[in-house]
């Protein structure tokens, strides 16, 4: 289904002292849960982050919720974005992220995920979910509560609506590598245009665009794994055409071009496409 990716500079991370750990869901919940990041972070003043598109919706959890300004809600859903996102915060912050994929986001949302896309939507609109918060909020440990994430989603997804085949397929293709969207229509047996028309409804985002993001996080991982690498064979690894190919992309979708991230100052974050550890 794809990995996920968050670029930040350390110094940025560095400025957020706290507690934070990853965990990965109950291994039947991984085709719609992609990962839980539990946080506890004291208030250390203004933060602001960048946050790059992602090939998973996220689902903020608080227990205690940070000021985020009037455009965030209070545990929100995070949709897919064609453009990186930049949040300002202040004020303590306690509780877990619950990244999902798409197929997960269609099941447990039950709504077109067009409707999400480069937004930020309450739970609360979306879902029953404050009884969750509450029990997770008062659990005595974290491993607890991502025990009680893995009940509450593995009763709600197996009850929710599917992605349609074509369109879940769609997605695996063009999470595994690069293909063509008029090819993968062809494999399917739709048209472009049908393609693209039943791709946005439900996922939110075209072909083209899920295309670019997968390509990005593979990329990251990429760096992630060989940070010994030349910018010039990233970007051949990658599937870009060159290294100034490489250089618009990362600029268009994460605000910033990979020289002045830094290797050694870029935090990457990859999901899926990294071995999973219980």
């Amino acid at each position: 289904m794809g990995g996920w990716g968050l670029v930040t500079p350390r110094q940025d991370l560095l400025r957020a002292p706290g507690e934070r750990i990853l965990r990965w869901p109950h291994p039947r919940l991984a085709a719609h849960v992609s990962s839980y990041v539990a946080h506890d972070l004291p208030d250390a003043g203004a933060n602001s982050w960048q946050v790059t598109p992602l090939s998973v919706l996220t689902w903020m959890i608080d227990f205690e919720a940070p000021d985020r300004g009037p455009e965030i809600p209070d545990s929100p859903v995070l949709g897919l974005r064609d453009g990186p996102l930049r949040l300002e915060q202040s004020g303590a912050s306690r509780g877990i992220l619950v990244t999902l994929t798409p197929r997960g986001s269609y099941a447990l949302f039950g709504i077109p995920l067009r409707e999400l896309t480069n937004a930020a939507v309450a739970a609360s609109d979306l879902l029953p979910a404050e009884l969750l918060t509450e029990q997770l909020a008062e659990a005595p440990d974290w491993p607890e509560r991502f025990r009680l994430l893995d009940e509450y989603l593995a009763a709600r997804l197996a009850h929710g609506p599917g992605l349609a085949a074509p369109v879940r397929y769609a997605w695996d293709r063009l999470s595994a590598g690069p293909v063509r969207v008029d090819a993968l229509a062809r494999e399917i047996g739709w048209s472009r245009q049908h393609l693209n028309a039943r791709f946005r409804e439900q996922i939110g985002l075209n072909p083209r665009t899920v295309g670019r993001i997968a390509r990005l996080n593979r990329v990251l991982a990429l760096m992630n794994r060989e940070p010994s690498l030349s910018w010039a064979e990233v970007a051949y690894s990658g599937g870009y055409s060159d290294q100034a190919h490489l250089v618009r992309e990362f600029r268009a979708l994460t605000a910033c071009s990979p020289t002045e991230a830094g290797k050694p100052a870029l935090f990457v974050w990859a999901g899926p496409l990294s071995p999973r550890k219980k």
